[in-house]
């Protein structure tokens, strides 16, 4: 295990921004990743920041970073079958997502296949709740072990206690900072799949591949070329898919809204609307629109780019400002950005 000093994280962030680490280090194992954290505390500054890096999908960086990046590159798989119906599937931290759902749909496992092409690592997933076309994590999300920073212990936490909400767990509230994810189970069918086609493009999509009686894996593959039409590649333009949440709105705010814009999609969530964030950037003009090195993506407006390649963490951070505060302006409703910002 080596110990870089002043590294480059252009190649761990999927925007391709250049920012230093102070120090940096790659761990593939628990026992690798606790002699590091027992090393960090004894040898270098006190009280140095801490970065648990994936995928780097769901990140910004908008300056050097002075303190600790770990690269978590756990790495396995492995099963338990609960009956002739039902199965769990565990996967290291440091598996790759979509990766890992292409395993699962080759040994014809269901639950996962809306989930296809997500950007980012396994470890990560449960962070943010991650969902796409109708399911989330927490669907089929069973518990997951994490590693107490302070005790250097081993903790195991269930559905419940993870706290799941959109885009949110307990993961971004009380333990930020506090505990590092190192594997996540999930129960998954093994026949009888309950398919999701009914939200978004997938029943469209599913017609022009000529499916009539779609399998989890006609699924799978409809929504890869959903994402891959509307979405672009991070190894081909820097960005970290979608970085606004859709807001939720009060049905009192919501009336307010449609009666100056009854064109407005909206989907009800509880006692709450919500919003396609996509739709209010569209409407207020970004979508394609470039400023400097960054744009929005001329396909979906809720796609932030390094355009050029050259951008800084700070030019697209400020680039997001303008767009929260354009659609506050126009619709009164204030955006949430989804990505982590450092």
């Amino acid at each position: 295990m080596n110990i870089h000093q002043q590294y480059s994280l252009k190649k761990h962030n999927t925007f391709g921004v250049d920012a230093l680490a102070a120090y940096f280090a790659e761990v593939t194992s628990i026992e690798e990743l606790k002699e590091l954290l027992t090393y960090a505390k004894e040898h270098l500054p006190s009280h140095l920041p801490l970065l648990f890096l994936g995928g780097g999908s769901n990140l910004l960086l908008t300056q050097d970073f002075e303190g600790l990046v770990i690269q978590l590159s756990l790495k396995g798989i492995s099963e338990e079958k609960l009956n002739d119906d039902e199965v769990l599937v565990t996967a290291k931290a440091g598996e790759n997502w979509h990766e890992f759902v292409q395993y699962t749909l080759r040994k014809n496992y269901g639950g996962l296949e809306n989930l296809s092409l997500i950007p980012g690592n396994v470890g990560t997933s449960p962070m943010q709740n991650i969902g796409a076309y109708g399911v989330e994590i927490k669907d089929h999300f069973v518990s997951c072990k994490v590693l107490n920073l302070q005790t250097l212990t081993v903790d195991e936490y269930n559905n419940a206690q993870c706290r799941f909400g959109y885009r949110d767990s307990i993961f971004k509230q009380e333990l930020k900072g506090k505990a590092v994810i190192l594997e996540v189970t999930f129960k998954l069918s093994t026949r009888n799949h309950i398919v999701k086609t009914e939200y978004g493009a997938i029943q469209h999509e599913l017609q022009k591949m000529g499916v009539t009686n779609a399998s989890i894996q006609d699924i799978s593959a409809a929504v890869v070329h959903i994402r891959e039409s509307k979405l672009p590649d991070p190894k081909l333009i820097g960005n970290a898919g979608s970085f606004f949440k859709n807001p939720t709105i009060s049905t009192e705010q919501f009336a307010s809204v449609q009666a100056l814009h009854p064109e407005i999609p909206h989907y009800p969530s509880g006692d709450l609307v919500k919003i396609p964030a996509g739709w209010l950037i569209e409407q207020c003009g970004w979508k394609g629109k470039q400023i400097g090195n960054v744009a929005t993506h001329e396909m979906q407006a809720l796609v932030i780019i390094n355009k050029t390649g050259q951008a800084t963490g700070k030019e697209i951070f400020e680039f997001s400002t303008k767009i929260i505060e354009s659609v506050k302006d126009q619709f009164g409703i204030e955006l949430e950005r989804e990505v982590n910002i450092i």
